[in-house]
């Protein structure tokens, strides 16, 4: 089933239509629980809340791939439960390497000044990986977005794991220039 006809199921309160979105993108999403969270019991339960917080959410939204909006749920939704589950201790899942990684080169933090900045940041970072090779920014959004193991965004770019993470390394320090120029202070 295409996605305009699940979403239609969503907007007219069909339960059918959370059957149709597990059949078509059950994997995808575990997937990414699974990359943020390592835990199957606690990936699908995210995965779960996805399709609920999808019920509740459609209307008003219509998206136009639901992949995406369903991809962008989950993430959000396993990095939230990670947030509450290692507010308590550090981890080292593949999520929190990432993070670490990027601290350097983004700024961040939580007051309303920082939230209106962090928009911005969005912005300059989608006018920064526009800069880069596919090669790169696949490299970039493999293991920053979707926190894929670094062994794996190699492999699907092509590239050994120390030149991935050398490569990973230069594109962090143009991107924290590139933020420097933007006048962020990092």
């Amino acid at each position: 089933m295409e996605d305009q006809e699940i979403v239609e199921l969503y907007w007219k309160r069909d339960e059918s239509a959370l059957e149709h979105s597990r059949e078509k993108y059950h994997g995808y999403l575990s997937r990414i629980a699974q990359q943020i969270l390592y835990d199957r019991e606690d990936s699908e339960e995210v995965v779960n809340d996805t399709y609920f917080k999808a019920w509740q959410s459609m209307p008003p939204q219509r998206p136009s791939k639901l992949s995406i909006y369903l991809g962008r749920l989950t993430r959000h939704g396993a990095i939230d439960y990670l947030r509450r589950r290692t507010s308590q201790k550090r981890g080292g899942t593949t999520y929190e390497m990432c993070v670490e990684e990027l601290e350097e080169s983004v700024p961040g933090g939580e007051t309303p000044q920082q939230a209106m900045e962090e928009k911005l940041l969005v912005q300059l970072l989608n006018q920064f990986l526009e800069t880069l090779s596919p090669q790169a920014r696949a490299l970039f959004l493999g293991r920053y977005y979707y926190f894929d193991p670094l062994w794996e965004v190699a492999r699907y770019c092509g590239l050994g794991e120390g030149q991935a993470k050398s490569q990973l390394f230069r594109i962090r320090k143009r991107l924290k220039a590139y933020l420097e120029q933007e006048g962020f202070v990092v």
